[in-house]
């Protein structure tokens, strides 16, 4: 009786143990099932996402999942910030110049994004660079004069505004027809078309952001779109306050 009964006793224990088991096998498996948390590292790619996808250049959007280009937009934003430029003179530039640029723009077809090209070209500065490039288009002499305009002999209509802008214009449309991409035709317009067609060709690929270019031509467009995040969202970038010039003044600076 009494063996029969520790019997019992045994069996009961190896049962209440087997369903322990099985409990804690199923809280484990539960436990494994469960997504994962996003880390701290994962959330902040997340952001970066989509902060880069509200830059673009005339409508084309920059790949959303590419931490290369995320790293070069952000240095970009960062060398065009106030903190680092210390100057109001872009912003006093882009209202000068924007009203007798975007019509012209617009009269040939060429998105309005465009007239960040001359505040990236010239910059803070003015002259004739050291390759001869002179304007705030900063046309080549042998350039400028296949676009119509007239240098030499004490004339040079690449410091003219209107009509450095038009014969601009007429280049980056040519650009354009070539390369279907307004993207690779501001690229071409900073590195010329023959260089840029062969890196095409070369590395079989026509995204610029996907593209292995040359320095000053791989961050080209990245400064445009920040150009233009600055001069439209100031505040945004430490611009908190910038002298407006008056429109009687904006007809005399350049005509």
């Amino acid at each position: 009786m009494i063996k029969k009964h520790l019997l019992t006793c045994s069996v009961i224990l190896v049962l209440a143990l087997i369903s322990k088991l099985n409990i804690y096998g199923t809280t484990i498996t539960e436990t494994v099932a469960k997504p994962a948390k996003l880390s701290h590292r994962t959330s902040k790619f997340i952001f970066i996402k989509s902060t880069t996808a509200a830059y673009n250049f005339a409508d084309e959007a920059l790949p959303v999942n590419d931490a290369r280009v995320t790293k070069k937009l952000n240095k970009s934003l960062s060398q065009h910030s106030f903190k680092s430029v210390q100057s109001t003179l872009l912003h006093r530039k882009a209202e000068v110049l924007f009203p007798i640029i975007e019509p012209i723009l617009k009269f040939y077809g060429i998105p309005d994004d465009f007239k960040y090209i001359p505040l990236v070209e010239s910059g803070l500065k003015s002259g004739t660079s050291s390759k001869g490039a002179s304007g705030l288009w900063q046309f080549m002499a042998g350039t400028a004069r296949t676009y119509g305009l007239k240098v030499g002999h004490g004339v040079d209509e690449r410091q003219n505004v209107r009509k450095s802008t038009i014969a601009a214009c007429k280049y980056i449309k040519e650009l354009y027809a070539e390369f279907n991409s307004w993207t690779l035709a501001a690229a071409a317009y900073n590195n010329g078309s023959i260089k840029m067609e062969r890196a095409i060709n070369k590395q079989n690929e026509d995204n610029y952001f996907r593209m292995s270019l040359n320095r000053e031509t791989g961050s080209y467009i990245y400064k445009l779109i920040a150009m233009k995040a600055i001069i439209e969202q100031p505040k945004k970038f430490g611009y908190k306050d910038y002298i407006v010039i008056p429109p009687t003044t904006q007809l005399l600076a350049f005509n």
